[in-house]
């Protein structure tokens, strides 16, 4: 079967050429790739290896495993990484601009230290420094403040998506009635998401934090907290599963929280829609209904130049003027501190609506913006789009009817 490249070369030459102008700013003579997403976002490919992209001239994806496909896949040049132990040496030889052997002056060299293991970071240092390289410098905010802004390719990819999770969750509500579990209905929904493209997973950066498809959680089960850094907990499968979807049986008039994750060709869209079966009661209802009123007053303020600290502060002003401080994004201890979140290739991006991200908002980039409220024994309500900023208002990729949604 024929492989064909996923991103262009041209596109590959744009990103690097990007990063390298951000590298000589920062006086850095080369950045190690080593993170299978930022491999990808800079080769057009995820083969098992490292790419090293010098300040100036040419970069090269050393592979380990597939060298065959990452020759079809790659945008930029690949070869063989050979014994691990020699990796330096190769490196010194490859790029001897870089090394400048003899001239007693170290290397610059950066990688994407906040996802690289210990372990590795430990053998790669060493490695570098014998081949003329100064301690390994954290280059991880220079990539994730290009992968904030998205190109056109990017937001096709996420339109892709939202169609998707539009479609499934449309079809499965068919099978959303009193007694299904929440193990099943969650499974109905990835069955219409996999059957539609979904990869079937969802990366994140952050260190021990994991997530599945999404959050299909109902009434008491979906306000236990757990570690997940986000709004919502649920009562999970185990310990070993401390998230997410139970074998609890799904009832009447308890809120259901559907917050669906879809992944389109390497590209995350986040998704939340509340449902019942008859009637909220009237708190959860009120709940719900400020936090439309909370998303519809981020949509005003999400424009070029907007400071993501002070979009999370509106919100929290509005939780309290609506007496719902103590539940906002979680209950007392376990409330998340953050409105909205980037996502791409990754569901935890920047920027983050939360205090002490004092960036400005900028065209290109990606929110998933949730406003939720929790309430211990009850459950959680609360909706969230996703938003593409523009050099006007934001543009909801999200596209999923709006509102409580009632089932008979």
């Amino acid at each position: 079967m024929e492989i064909k490249k996923d991103v262009s070369e041209e596109v590959v030459r744009e990103r690097i050429a990007k990063l390298q102008e951000a590298m000589r700013a920062s006086a850095m003579d080369g950045f190690l790739l080593t993170q299978n997403i930022d491999l990808y976002y800079y080769t057009g490919s995820m083969q098992n290896g490292y790419a090293f992209i010098p300040s100036h001239g040419e970069p090269v994806f050393f592979v380990k495993r597939s060298l065959e496909r990452a020759k079809l896949e790659s945008g930029i040049s690949v070869k063989e990484l050979g014994a691990f132990r020699l990796f330096g040496e190769t490196l010194a030889r490859e790029y001897p601009q870089v090394f400048k052997a003899g001239t007693g002056k170290p290397a610059a060299v950066a990688a994407d230290l906040d996802v690289l293991p210990a372990q590795t970071y430990l053998k790669l240092s060493g490695l570098l420094q014998a081949a003329g390289a100064g301690p390994i410098v954290d280059g991880s905010a220079i990539i994730r403040k290009q992968r904030m802004i998205k190109s056109t390719l990017e937001i096709s990819r996420f339109e892709s998506a939202a169609a998707v999770v539009d479609e499934a969750l449309n079809e499965a509500l068919n099978f959303l009635k009193p007694g299904v579990t929440e193990l099943e209905w969650m499974a109905r929904v990835e069955y219409e998401l996999r059957i539609r493209g979904h990869i079937g997973l969802m990366r994140m950066r952050g260190y021990n934090q994991e997530i599945a498809t999404g959050m299909f959680i109902a009434g008491s089960a979906a306000a236990v907290p757990t570690y997940f850094d986000g709004p919502a907990g649920g009562l999970g499968l185990g310990a070993t599963s401390p998230q997410s979807v139970s074998r609890k049986a799904i009832e009447r008039n308890e809120p259901i929280l559907m917050d669906i994750g879809c992944c389109i060709d390497g590209y995350v869209i986040d998704q939340t829609r509340t449902a019942v079966i008859g009637e909220l009661p009237e708190k959860l209802a009120h709940a719900y209904n400020v936090s439309e009123a909370i998303i519809r007053e981020a949509e005003n303020g999400m424009v070029q130049g907007a400071i993501c600290s002070a979009l999370y502060a509106r919100a929290l002003e509005q939780a309290e003027d609506a007496g719902l401080s103590p539940h906002f994004m979680g209950y007392g201890a376990d409330q998340a501190k953050f409105l909205g979140h980037g996502i791409g290739l990754e569901i935890d991006e920047w920027p983050v609506l939360a205090k002490g991200f004092d960036i400005p908002l900028e065209a290109g980039m990606v929110i998933a913006v949730e406003p939720k409220f929790t309430f211990p024994g009850d459950g959680v309500v609360g909706i969230e789009n996703s938003y593409l900023i523009t050099d006007g208002r934001p543009r909801a990729l999200t596209f999923t009817r709006e509102g409580l949604i009632k089932l008979p």
